[in-house]
């Protein structure tokens, strides 16, 4: 729990740290119409690629093949939009990474490896209507 709360601390403050010296680089106000802007796009990226992603999904679910790749490929364009949504540059950048198909190979092993973790578990189950 301590590290957890560390790491939220740690986090906030680096974003603290980095919005301060962006705002004394460009500007307050351009540095506010940034964040909106990424916003922006984290939003509209999560609700038309997140949604085609889904559709993927379900193609793929339809033709009775395991949807593993496209589920990863989903929740990594989802969160990547996510993080772009939430202000700040930090999470940004990491949104950025998530969403750009290149750096989104080196995120793949992490969530499979996340996703057979929980499946073995029991607490992650893929359900076909």
């Amino acid at each position: 729990m301590r590290k957890i709360f560390l790491g939220v601390v740690v986090y906030a403050l680096a974003e603290l740290a980095l919005l301060i010296v962006i705002g004394q680089n460009i500007g307050v106000f351009s540095t506010l119409m940034l964040i909106v802007a990424t916003s922006v796009i984290g939003i509209y990226v999560m609700k038309n690629k997140g949604m085609n992603s889904i559709r993927n999904v379900k193609n793929t679910m339809a033709r009775g093949e395991a949807p593993g790749a496209a589920l990863v490929d989903t929740l990594l364009t989802f969160g990547g939009g996510l993080l772009l949504a939430l202000p700040g540059f930090l999470t940004d950048v990491v949104g950025l990474l998530l969403l750009m198909p290149f750096s989104r190979k080196m995120f793949q092993p992490i969530v499979y490896y996340w996703m057979r973790k929980k499946m073995k578990k029991g607490q992650f189950i893929i359900v076909q209507r």
